[in-house]
């Protein structure tokens, strides 16, 4: 028997009081019905006894104590799901706003997933190319692999995720689409997106999420869910390899913080709630592989570090939960190097066990350690000469610097629609090592410098 609840109890923000409810779960959903025959959902947040606290999605403006009729539906936040969601368009609820109407559903998923039994973990392995070098060779991005990029406010992240749509591909003929979720996106930056995937012929295999910073925020706490609902239903039911890109995932740790200021809860650092590095947890743990499933979930989530500051409680427990990160610096984006991938601060967990013969190529960790080691002496060079100027540094230090400049400019530096291949990209590095001195490539057996390494006079 359906029964409806008349009137409120209280109304705080975008939560409104129940009382006298038995038998209520939490994350259930209900619909509000006003007296004008207008309808919002909602979803109880928190139960206590016969009391229940509500979230209402279309914020509560208009609602009254007496006006309310509060139904209750049994079930939490499920989505429509079938192969048709590729190509389409989604609000932060999941719910169609690209004009094509309604999904045929072939089922309906709980939003917030089921928990992936470590043991059925499969250990990632496989590359997946982004077609940007500094990502391929130095942080390789490794399918089933969790790895955030970390960005500044007004740098290009959303550059570099609109590229990553673009040109990331696998090396085998698996099928490969990617679920795209954008929080607390101005319109501008959101038509962008939309532009820029329907101008490159990728959109056929996007499913992208939209939710707009005019959209209410308790609606941002659930677009990360429906995406990575969508992605495991593709992955694990339909056997593909599914690359999730979420930004911002800033704008989502603050909408957390507001709802969690409404309910009332004790803050933690920052004001952010004491349960934010398990609600992380609850989105990051969403990626993997499991063992008798075709498809695979790899997720790169993109933040904003406020102030550019990787200890902010976000960047600082996403770094924890994730295998890695790529780090964009402020320094390479100011002397207009794209996209600015900090070497040093940057590091893929995952790398060592994705790359190599059989995955990329033979002589891959060979060149990523070797660079990774070059362009630490770099910036040991670069504090020497900033002290005794550049031209009393020796002879080794000075072909170091200009290994750096040219490194930033031609390795790290790609055009906004230029596709590498691992191939190009470690012929690159490997030119650019022949710039130093043999006895400088400490990080290489003599057979691989054998093979690769090209002196400068003997290159001209």
């Amino acid at each position: 028997m359906i029964i409806e609840y008349s009137g409120l109890s209280q109304i705080v923000g975008p939560l409104v009081t129940l009382e006298g409810v038995p038998g209520a779960s939490y994350d259930e959903m209900v619909e509000l019905r006003l007296t004008d025959g207008t309808a919002r959902v909602g979803r109880v947040v928190k139960v206590e006894g016969g009391k229940l606290v509500i979230q209402v999605f279309e914020g509560t403006r208009g609602l009254s104590l007496e006006n309310t009729q509060t139904h209750f539906t049994g079930k939490p936040i499920e989505m429509a799901l079938s192969k048709e969601i590729l190509g389409r368009t989604f609000d932060g609820l999941g719910r169609p706003k690209d004009g094509l109407g309604e999904v045929y559903a072939e089922c309906r998923r709980d939003i917030n997933g089921a928990p992936m039994n470590p043991v059925s973990r499969v250990y990632p392995q496989n590359y997946i190319n982004t077609g940007v070098s500094s990502i391929d060779a130095l942080a390789t991005l490794i399918r089933g692999q969790k790895l955030p990029i970390f960005s500044g406010s007004g740098m290009k992240h959303n550059e570099l995720a609109v590229q990553l749509v673009r040109q990331a591909s696998l090396a085998d003929e698996a099928d490969f689409a990617i679920v795209f979720a954008a929080m607390g996106v101005k319109n501008d930056v959101a038509q962008y997106f939309i532009d820029s995937f329907e101008s490159a012929n990728v959109m056929s295999r996007v499913v992208m999420f939209l939710n707009l910073a005019n959209d209410p925020i308790i609606e941002r706490v659930i677009t990360p869910r429906c995406a990575l609902t969508a992605a495991e239903y593709l992955a694990f039911e339909k056997n593909m390899h599914i690359l999730v890109i979420m930004t911002d995932i800033t704008s989502y740790a603050e909408a957390l913080r507001e709802f969690s200021s409404s309910k009332g809860e004790i803050p933690g650092r920052k004001g952010f709630p004491g349960y934010l590095y398990s609600d992380l947890a609850s989105l990051y743990e969403r990626a993997g592989i499991l063992k008798g499933r075709g498809g695979s979930v790899t997720q790169i989530p993109i933040l904003t570090m406020p102030n550019d500051d990787i200890t902010h409680p976000i960047p600082d427990l996403t770094g924890y939960i994730t295998e890695g990160q790529i780090v964009l610096g402020r320094d390479l984006d100011s002397t207009g190097i794209y996209p600015p991938v900090s070497v040093l601060p940057s590091l893929s967990r995952l790398m060592k066990d994705g790359i190599g013969e059989g995955f990329t190529r033979a002589d891959h960790s060979a060149v990523a350690n070797q660079l990774f080691a070059s362009y630490a002496k770099v910036q040991d060079a670069k504090a020497l000469a900033s002290v005794i100027g550049e031209e009393e540094l020796s002879s080794a230090d000075r072909k170091l610097m200009e290994f750096g400049r040219e490194f930033e400019k031609r390795f790290l530096n790609q055009g906004y629609n230029e596709n590498r291949s691992i191939e190009d990209t470690l012929d690159l590095g490997w030119e650019l090592l022949s710039m130093l001195p043999r006895e400088e490539l400490d990080r290489v057996d003599d057979a691989t410098l054998n093979a690769h390494y090209r002196p400068q006079d003997s290159a001209q």
